[in-house]
């Protein structure tokens, strides 16, 4: 099965000040990078999805440094960037038809935030008929709710996601060489 790893909104807003900062954001970083090195392996391709805003003040504004892809992540110039505006990573962006062009039939998932961008994601690709993805344990993550801590908030949507919407697996069970 054709694979791609997807990184939904891995930017630098939440890695620069700690109003933003995610929850575990050092080791995400690491395991995040890990993925990547075990796509590079496997030749699978890598995809950043980078949420943007097209109003001046707005967070995620265009070209500005908290927009930017975490630096400290491993991305290559031969790497997809897809910009997106909504929640969804399909909606009206052309990853599904890059997806559809690279013969794609597995996603693997990470980044932020898990029960934002993440879920909307994971759940429209579903829709979209890639039944069969993957969730990387430790490699996504979120803020604080007003009611629930971010590790609950994790919790609960691997809860939901695993044997539904994808399989839940764990770092070293992603890319066995």
């Amino acid at each position: 099965m054709k694979q791609a790893l997807i990184i939904i909104d891995m930017q630098e807003i939440f890695f620069t000040g700690e109003e933003n900062a995610l929850y575990r954001r050092e080791p995400l970083v690491a395991n995040v990078n890990e993925l990547i090195a075990g796509a590079r392996r496997q030749q699978v391709p890598v995809v950043f999805i980078q949420h943007t805003s097209y109003t001046p003040g707005e967070d995620l504004y265009v070209d500005t440094p908290d927009w930017q892809i975490c630096s400290r992540l491993s991305r290559m110039p031969e790497d997809t960037v897809i910009r997106k505006t909504r929640w969804d990573s399909f909606y009206r962006t052309e990853l599904l038809e890059w997806l559809q062009q690279h013969g794609i039939e597995q996603l693997i998932f990470a980044g932020a935030q898990t029960e934002f961008c993440l879920d909307t994601t994971l759940r429209a690709a579903y829709s979209l008929g890639y039944q069969h993805n993957i969730v990387a344990a430790e490699s996504h993550s979120t803020l604080d709710s007003r009611t629930l801590t971010a590790e609950q908030i994790i919790l609960h949507h691997e809860n939901v996601w695993d044997g539904r919407f994808a399989d839940l697996k764990s770092m070293d069970t992603i890319f066995i060489s």
